[in-house]
């Protein structure tokens, strides 16, 4: 397991197989509609238009996204995190180089309806 050192917005941990199958969500889910970054995934939740949520460890400054597990929580919208935020651009289909914080699955495609009710499963089990 590795260690990471809970920011203000982790709220739980996340095991490597966990974040690993968020991973494979967002990327066989490429085809539905996403939010990314802070201000898009805030929107989202606050509006309860967001399916899942996934926030990056590794953002700085760590308030960027304090607020965000708190709406979740308000609104009944599952989340997760994953370790790295170039690694969720990458995989959410976005240009080499670039990083994203936060992103909000507004849909979840037919393609990755049986990966999103895995991921759901395993975070409710995290965080009970």
């Amino acid at each position: 397991m590795r260690v990471i050192s809970m920011s203000a917005h982790v709220t739980m941990e996340t095991p490597t197989g966990v974040a690993d199958k968020i991973y494979e969500l967002v990327q066989a889910n490429n085809s539905g509609r996403m939010k990314k970054g802070s201000n898009e995934v805030t929107k989202a939740a606050e509006r309860g238009t967001a399916k899942f949520i996934i926030m990056a460890e590794d953002v700085n400054p760590p308030e960027l996204l304090a607020h965000i597990p708190l709406i979740c929580a308000e609104k009944g919208i599952p989340f997760g995190y994953v370790p790295s935020q170039e690694f969720l651009a990458k995989e959410a289909g976005m240009p080499g180089g670039v990083k994203t914080a936060s992103l909000a699955l507004l849909e979840v495609s037919k393609g990755a309806q049986e990966k999103f009710n895995e991921v759901v499963e395993l975070v409710k089990g995290l965080s009970s």
